[in-house]
């Protein structure tokens, strides 16, 4: 005979530091997961995310906060009897919604979904949290009444797994049907195993085992070259001909690392901060009625325009080279331009 238990419930309370609940988040609230790791379920839908913009946005379908369920007892993977039903046929769990309170079961198809339109995918079928009894297992019974006495309710308290990272409990039936004679206390009820995923079998656009676990790197024998300063390093980007010889030093930094450009930047911070000092040094020295106020702010507008003098100066030199370098190039063409006689509109002067 099979025996089926009622899920038992615990329903929402408080719940501290969690995240806000979105939209998006609220309609992707259908998980096939089975364990709990969190209780982002419990906190409340905000009113605007009910709204819907146009007709194709899904709806949201959510029960009220308190009426949520805090820990599922039925979840993927599960075998499950809706009651009311007169066939008795066992459904396994597909997923489930906890803020609708819903079961979607596999094998079940919504008849009306299918009367609607052939093209269209069927919807699964769900059912109400409070009607859904669990699979216990195959009992023998002396009588074919199986009258016996009720199974006592067991309270199994909750605890946060750190290991896992989700809460554990254990699963236990408060009454089955029909009832177990023999049963003084609670029974078990073990979690359903999560099955690992299969990996499809590799094809020819996949890297094989042996290549990815090939060894390329190859040592260099000897001391590691010594990294080249800014100077060479720009020198040698400008000038191929130069090929400085680098002496071997293992712990030379590349100059163009984060901490060599922080250290560069604040070396010319520091120098800032000397001349600003300097010329409110000499400031004082000779204040001509003005006040120390006066000077740090004169002596701050002076190291300012200084600063913007020699930025211009940058931007006139840039502007020098690049002009000298478009004059060569022009020069360049002007001097390899070969012509050929033979096309029309073509003339040799005869001084050449």
């Amino acid at each position: 005979m099979v025996l089926y238990a009622i899920p038992s419930s615990i329903q929402a309370g408080h719940v501290g530091h969690l995240k806000y609940f979105t939209r998006r988040a609220a309609i992707d609230a259908t998980t096939t997961y089975p364990y709990t790791t969190n209780l982002n379920h419990l906190l409340t839908v905000p009113k605007r995310g009910g709204v819907r913009r146009s007709i194709y946005d899904p709806r949201l379908k959510s029960v009220r906060t308190k009426d949520r369920i805090r820990f599922w007892n039925v979840v993927p993977g599960d075998q499950i009897r809706i009651r009311g039903d007169k066939t008795n046929a066992l459904h396994e769990v597909l997923s489930i919604n906890r803020l609708s309170n819903r079961v979607f079961v596999k094998g079940a198809v919504n008849l009306c979904s299918r009367k609607k339109s052939e093209n269209k995918v069927a919807q699964t079928k769900n059912f109400h949290y409070s009607r859904c009894q669990l699979f216990v297992g195959n009992y023998e019974f002396p009588t074919k009444d199986g009258v016996g006495k009720e199974v006592v309710p067991n309270q199994h308290e909750t605890i946060w797994n750190l290991l896992r990272g989700r809460f554990a409990w254990k699963r236990a039936a408060t009454k089955t049907v029909p009832r177990i004679p023999w049963e003084t206390g609670y029974v078990n009820i073990p979690w359903p195993k999560v099955e690992k995923p299969t990996l499809p079998e590799p094809t020819s656009y996949d890297t094989s085992k042996d290549v990815v676990t090939q060894v390329t790197y190859k040592t260099i024998n000897g001391p590691l070259p010594r990294a080249p300063s800014e100077d060479e390093f720009l020198t040698a980007l400008y000038n191929p001909a130069y090929n400085p010889d680098f002496s071997s030093s293992r712990n030379s930094p590349t100059p163009h690392a984060r901490a060599k450009k922080a250290q560069r930047w604040k070396m010319r911070k520091s120098l800032q901060k000397a001349r600003l000092d300097e010329i409110i040094e000499e400031g004082m020295k000779h204040p001509d009625g003005r006040t120390e106020r006066e000077i740090r702010a004169e002596s701050a507008f002076r190291t300012k325009k200084e600063q913007q003098k020699k930025m211009r100066w940058k931007d006139r030199v840039a502007d020098a080279r690049k002009k000298v370098k478009k004059e060569e190039r022009q020069r360049r063409k002007l001097t390899e331009l070969q012509l050929d006689v033979s096309e029309p509109n073509q003339f040799i002067p005869k001084d050449i």
